[in-house]
C-alpha cells in the first residue's frame, strides 16, 4: 500500500490530504499543547522548538515513516544524479583492497565492492572542477550521512547535505570541498539486492581510495564524517584501514575523525530505566525502541544475525555486551564527537567516547549540548547550539 504514493495520482492525493490535515487540525492541537511550559517535552525549550519537535517525530513515526520515504528522493548507487551545480562523480571499485574479516563477511553477504557515486559540495566562493587536484597542504572533508543505513542521500539536494556544508562554512579557508558517498543503504531480506553489512563499508573504502589514490590526497588531510548511521560508517572506516596497514594499495588511516550523534550499539536495548533510551524518548524525534528500530537493525546486520549487532567491533564499537571481545581505539587518528543531551543515544555515545578516551587520551575532544536533539546539525534553524557547535567543530579542524 505505501508503494502506491510513488504513483500518480496516489501521490499528489496522499500530499494533499495529509498537508490539510496537519495544517488544519494537527497544528493548532500542537500550538494548544505547547503553549504551557508544563506540557513541553523540556521546559527549557522555546515555543518554537516543541512545535518543530512534535512535526519531526510525526514525520518519523512508525505510521508515517514508509509513506515520507516513497516521497522523498531515494539513494541509488546505481546512477550519477546531475543537475545544476551538482558536481557528481564514478568512484571505481577496489575488491582488490578488501581483505582480512571484512571480506569474509562480505562473501557471507554476497555483496563485494562496486563503483559507487560520489557528489563534491563545496565551500561559498569556490568553484573547482571535479576531482581538481589538491593545493599543498589541502584537507579534505569525506561524508557519509545518516539514516539508520536505510534512507537519506549523499545527494547535495538531500536534508543532510546540510551538515558537511555546515562543516565547510566553520571550517574557513582550511577546508573548502567535501565528498559525499551514496553508499549502499539497506533492506529487507526479500528485496535483491539487500546490501546487508558490509556493503556500506566496502563504498566508504572505495570512496575513501578514490580520495588518495585518484584525487591525490595526502591520508593525513582527510577528515573522515558522519552523522548518526554515518558516524558509525566513519569509526568502521577508520578501522578497516588501522587493522589492515600494509594491504598492497591500500592507503594510510585517515588524519582526523568527526562524528555527530553516531549510532554506535545495534545490540538489544538495556534493562535499566535509567537508560536515554527511555528517559529521552519524549524529547528525541527518533525512537530507539520497538519494532521500527529492530527491523533497519536486523536489514542492515543481514545473515550475521542479533550475534553481529552484539559482538562485531564494526558494528557496535560502543557495545557493553559481555560477549564483546575487548575493543580496542589504539591508533586512531584524532577525534571530535558531538552529542546531544535529549537524545535517545546519548548514553552509548557516551560509552563510544569513554572507550575512545582510554586509549586515545587527549585526542578525543567531545561536546554535548543539553537541550539538543538526534542530529541536531542537520538543522539549519537549530540555534543557538547549531552554530556553537560548528564553531567548536571550525576551531578543532584549524
Amino acid at each position: 500500500m505505501p508503494s502506491l504514493v510513488k504513483i500518480q495520482p496516489f501521490k499528489t492525493v496522499y500530499l494533499v490530504f495529509e498537508g490539510l490535515t496537519t495544517i488544519l487540525i494537527r497544528l493548532p492541537i500542537w500550538v494548544v499543547l505547547a503553549l504551557p511550559k508544563s506540557n513541553r517535552p523540556r521546559r527549557t525549550w522555546t515555543f518554537k522548538r516543541t512545535i518543530l519537535h512534535r512535526f519531526l517525530r510525526y514525520l518519523y513515526s512508525p505510521s508515517v515513516v514508509p509513506w515520507t520515504l516513497g516521497l522523498t528522493k531515494e539513494p541509488d548507487y546505481r546512477k550519477l544524479e546531475q543537475g545544476p551545480k551538482i558536481k557528481g562523480v564514478w568512484m571505481p571499485a577496489v575488491p582488490e583492497l578488501i581483505t582480512g574479516e571484512v571480506k569474509q563477511w562480505a562473501a557471507i553477504s554476497n555483496v563485494e565492492s562496486i563503483q559507487i557515486p560520489g557528489y563534491w559540495l563545496e565551500a561559498a566562493g569556490t568553484d573547482l572542477p571535479v576531482g581538481a587536484p589538491p593545493q599543498l597542504g589541502e584537507k579534505v572533508l569525506i561524508n557519509f550521512h545518516g539514516g539508520a543505513f536505510a534512507c537519506q542521500s549523499a545527494h547535495p539536494d538531500d536534508l543532510l547535505a546540510s551538515v558537511p556544508r555546515g562543516v565547510l562554512q566553520a571550517a574557513g579557508p582550511h577546508l573548502v570541498r567535501a565528498l559525499t558517498v551514496e553508499f549502499r543503504t539497506s533492506k529487507p531480506r526479500s528485496v535483491s539486492p539487500s546490501n546487508p553489512f558490509p556493503a556500506a563499508l566496502l563504498d566508504a573504502i572505495c570512496g575513501f581510495n578514490y580520495l588518495v589514490n585518484v584525487v591525490g590526497f595526502a591520508p593525513e588531510n582527510i577528515i573522515v564524517a558522519g552523522d548518526s548511521a554515518g558516524g558509525n560508517l566513519a569509526i568502521a572506516l577508520a578501522r578497516y584501514m588501522i587493522e589492515n596497514q600494509g594491504t598492497e594499495g591500500l592507503p594510510k588511516p585517515p588524519g582526523a575523525l568527526l562524528l555527530s550523534s553516531p549510532w554506535v550499539d545495534f545490540g538489544p536495548n538495556p534493562t535499566d530505566p535509567s537508560s536515554s533510551i527511555y528517559t529521552n524518548a519524549k524529547s528525541d524525534f527518533i525512537s530507539a525502541s520497538g519494532p521500527g528500530p529492530a527491523s533497519v537493525i536486523d536489514n542492515y546486520v543481514g545473515p550475521h544475525g542479533q550475534a553481529g549487532a552484539v559482538t562485531n567491533r564494526y558494528i557496535s564499537p560502543a557495545s557493553l555486551a559481555s560477549t564483546m571481545p575487548h575493543i580496542s581505539f589504539g591508533g586512531f587518528p584524532r577525534t571530535f564527537i558531538l552529542n546531544a543531551g535529549a537524545e535517545v543515544l546519548r548514553d552509548q555515545i557516551r560509552v563510544l567516547r569513554d572507550k575512545m578516551k582510554a586509549d586515545l587520551g587527549e585526542k578525543v575532544e567531545y561536546a554535548e549540548f543539553p537541550d539538543a536533539w538526534h542530529d541536531f546539525v542537520a538543522l539549519t534553524n537549530f540555534e543557538p547550539e547549531r552554530s556553537e557547535a560548528l564553531t567548536l567543530i571550525g576551531k578543532w579542524i584549524n
